[in-house]
């Protein structure tokens, strides 16, 4: 089992920053893969962000290129997901998953663990 609990989000300014961190516990060893999702209300999930624990890989939606940096604390079993420049599109509750890295680690079904969600609100 492996537990992922997020925090950092709020309500913040179109233009303004966020990070939100995900701390993991339990068989994380298990899992290599720890993505970024999001979703809207109305809308599908979707793929935000992925890191490989293991070499630090990182992948990115074409949404959120150049904004958004996905890191990670090895010993601190820590993800995080800083966010720059939010448009009010950001919007969305995101969730932390961990998984196994296959591809481009965007696909939801790669993650058999999820956080709870942190809601992120960006005003225009």
């Amino acid at each position: 089992q492996v537990q992922l609990v997020e925090s950092g989000g709020g309500l913040v300014e179109a233009g303004g920053s966020l990070r939100l961190s995900c701390v993991a516990s339990g068989r994380t060893f298990a899992r290599d893969a720890m993505g970024w999702f999001r979703q809207a209300p109305g809308k599908e999930r979707e793929f935000v962000a992925a890191i490989r624990w293991s070499d630090g890989s990182t992948y990115y939606a074409d949404s959120v290129k150049g904004r958004f940096t996905i890191s990670r604390d090895n010993a601190k079993n820590t993800v995080y997901l800083q966010m720059n420049s939010l448009k009010p599109e950001d919007t969305a509750i995101y969730y932390c998953a961990a998984g196994i890295f296959t591809g481009r680690g965007d696909y939801a079904g790669l993650y058999d663990y999820w956080g709870q969600g942190t809601q992120v609100t960006v005003s225009s």
